[in-house]
């Protein structure tokens, strides 16, 4: 079965605008380092300059309409930016670009030019404030609070694990409302300004790159025209939002470096004088990663296929966040077995195998368990959809770009 992507003439010319491009406005040292903790106050600088270039282009977030800053191109379009960029380490805006879809659901026409445009021309970045001290993976069990005070909302509580590298403009999330009214029917959904009076960000010290935070609001006025959708609707906000991170979208051009780079460490290193690769029970745990690497590749494709397509998807696109949970903690265990020892040398090593790409993924993906709610939320969802849990759920609503 043929799984490669086959393209048009035209689409072929607009690849080679791409990568026309990239080769007059990238400099080698500014490519995205294979750890990312060796970006540069300089890096950062640079390419905020060169999103926005990209965002005027419509090519930041291609599939997006026109009139709100998108390219309103296709989704074979998206296909190739995606490929040439990864390939020629290209990095995406600096932003938790989540919220862009339940804006253009949720939004206003005021709200849309207001936020979104300057959102996906590179002018804004946001911050998904989510996780707070009391509540886990609950998010519904929401503390903060959200007061009106005429033109305006007063908002109190905090948060933690609030991922984003570079401070926002905006941080985003929800806010309790209405504290008599039932679960779920009792929260606002707010866009928050940053840096903004009595809204402090603090940073967690942890092992993925230093990009986990804390969120303070002490009695933070927002305008009234910053709460996305009704005053009771955050729950629905929050889902649109989810509906993406839990996998809903999936991806056009998704890739796996660390495992193509152990299939040539399996092909050039050698062990006791022979081969790594003649040894038959590293060869099992190299052939399993590499299986299991393609088959979520597949996965995340159809999921992109269908949501690009209209297709109504019920457990699709969260059983491939399912899956991406486990198979992404099944496979850096087996990059350790395959490498040894080097698989956690730095990128900085005078011995480190392909710029210390396993080590960055040793650093990065052992929180996949955690992001987006835990392992047994994403299973109770998937239950949930497919009919055998004690309620049934569909598809948040979301936007087909």
């Amino acid at each position: 079965m043929d799984f490669a992507m086959h393209y048009t003439e035209e689409q072929e010319k607009f690849r080679q605008e791409v990568l026309a491009w990239i080769k007059k406005n990238v400099p080698e040292k500014m490519k995205s380092p294979t750890d990312q903790d060796d970006r540069t106050p300089e890096y950062f600088a640079f390419w905020r300059e060169r999103h926005k270039e990209l965002g005027a282009k419509g090519w930041l977030h291609p599939t997006f309409p026109k009139q709100y800053g998108g390219g309103g191109l296709s989704a074979e379009h998206e296909s190739i930016l995606q490929e040439e960029f990864i390939k020629n380490r290209i990095p995406g805006q600096f932003t938790n670009g989540l919220i862009h879809a339940a804006v253009l659901v949720w939004g206003t026409e005021e709200q849309k030019q207001k936020f979104l445009k300057p959102m996906l021309t590179g002018h804004i970045s946001a911050w998904q404030k989510y996780s707070e001290p009391q509540s886990g993976t609950d998010l519904a069990n929401c503390e903060t609070t959200a007061v009106r005070d005429g033109d305006e909302w007063i908002l109190n509580g905090s948060n933690q694990f609030v991922t984003g590298v570079q401070r926002p403009n905006m941080l985003y999330g929800p806010a309790k409302t209405d504290p008599d009214a039932p679960r779920h029917r009792n929260l606002g959904f707010f866009l928050i300004p940053f840096p903004h009076p009595g809204v402090e960000i603090a940073d967690q010290k942890m092992v993925n790159n230093g990009a986990q935070h804390f969120i303070y609001l002490r009695d933070a006025r927002v305008p009234a025209d910053h709460l996305l959708g009704g005053e009771t609707q955050g729950w629905q906000v929050v889902n649109t939002v989810l509906e993406a991170e839990h996998g809903g979208r999936g991806q056009a051009f998704p890739r796996e470096d660390a495992i193509d780079a152990m299939v040539t460490w399996l092909q050039e290193h050698k062990k006791a004088g022979r081969a790594l690769g003649d040894d038959p029970v590293v060869l099992q745990e190299a052939l399993e990663a590499y299986c299991e690497a393609h088959a979520l590749e597949l996965m995340n494709k159809r999921t992109y296929a269908f949501h690009m397509g209209g297709i109504e998807m019920t457990w699709e696109g969260s059983n491939t966040g399912l899956y991406t949970r486990d198979s992404v903690l099944r496979n850096v265990g087996r990059i350790r077995h395959v490498y040894g020892p080097y698989a956690l040398l730095g990128s900085h090593d005078s011995s480190v195998p392909h710029g210390g790409v396993q080590d960055a993924r040793q650093r990065s993906d052992f929180i996949r368990m955690h992001g987006a709610g835990s392992r047994n939320i994403a299973k109770v969802i998937v239950a949930r959809r497919i009919g055998i849990s004690r309620t049934r759920e569909r598809a948040a609503a979301t936007a087909r770009v």
